[in-house]
């Protein structure tokens, strides 16, 4: 197995729907994308899939030694394999890989989240970042598009919180910041024991608000000269968008049920979406 059949495996078993967007990019800026998403999941693996904490550590350090191959050296793992290339074609960063394992690694080093502000560093690194790195890849001719993929990162990262709070729960975390539980009256035991209450609710419905104004605010930064260019991301903003009004639509019982859409509507939406822009 080559490295780009190990990203294209490994970007196909996720069934995330970032695949869906991927598949009408051109080869070249498919390769790359492909390549740059395998990578978020295999350091995001490491933190969901390694019960020992140290472990979890040691991993991502090596990580960080294989970014630093990338960029100067033999890589080992068939994902930084692929993309010694595709960094120098893309003009990617090392500093932003790096910061998407720092955002992985905070999920070792704390549970919650104080206030917005610390949640949306680690929103910044963990989807912003990726964003930043996509817009390369897409590519674009207006610096105004890389504020677009920022806003646009922040969006997704939060669609992601509001659509796994029970999930992330089961696992002994809430993104959902304290100061806001604490001002919609929600007890972080609520959270843990899956108590749908009406407080938890109107938290709910203040992210949902927050989370579509940051869709609101990216599409609007986008600049009219990108936006061909960036029908990719446009393409991801529809599918999560749709996603975060599944989620109303179905009540929001986010503590315990998690909203999907099927493969054959996030492909509806992508082509819908392709044709449109």
């Amino acid at each position: 197995m080559t490295p780009d059949q190990y990203c294209q495996n490994k970007t196909a078993e996720s069934g995330s729907s970032f695949y869906y967007s991927f598949r009408f990019l051109t080869p070249g800026r498919r390769r790359a994308i492909t390549a740059l998403y395998a990578f978020c999941r295999e350091v995001d693996d490491v933190v969901d899939e390694c019960t020992d904490q140290n472990v979890a550590r040691t991993t991502l350090a090596w990580w960080r030694g294989q970014v630093a191959a990338i960029y100067g050296g033999k890589p080992q793992h068939p994902v930084a394999q692929a993309l010694v290339p595709l960094v120098r074609e893309f003009n990617l960063p090392q500093e932003h890989l790096l910061e998407i394992i720092d955002g992985m690694e905070m999920d070792l080093n704390q549970h919650q989240y104080a206030d917005f502000k610390s949640l949306q560093l680690y929103c910044y690194r963990v989807a912003s970042v990726v964003g930043l790195l996509a817009a390369e890849i897409f590519g674009y001719t207006d610096r105004k598009t890389l504020k677009y993929a920022h806003d646009l990162g922040i969006a997704l990262q939060l669609t992601n919180i509001i659509r796994d709070v029970g999930e992330d729960a089961r696992r002994g975390r809430i993104y959902l910041p304290q100061d806001e539980l604490a001002q919609f009256g929600v007890h972080t035991n609520d959270i843990l024991d899956a108590r749908e209450t009406g407080a938890f609710q109107q938290l709910m419905q203040f992210q949902i608000k927050r989370a579509q104004q940051y869709y609101d605010q990216a599409l609007a930064e986008l600049p009219a000269a990108d936006r061909k260019a960036q029908r990719t991301g446009l393409i991801m903003a529809a599918i999560y968008r749709a996603t975060l009004e599944e989620v109303i639509y179905t009540g929001c019982h986010v503590l315990r049920e998690r909203v999907s859409l099927p493969p054959l509507r996030k492909m509806w939406i992508a082509l819908k979406t392709w044709l449109k822009n």
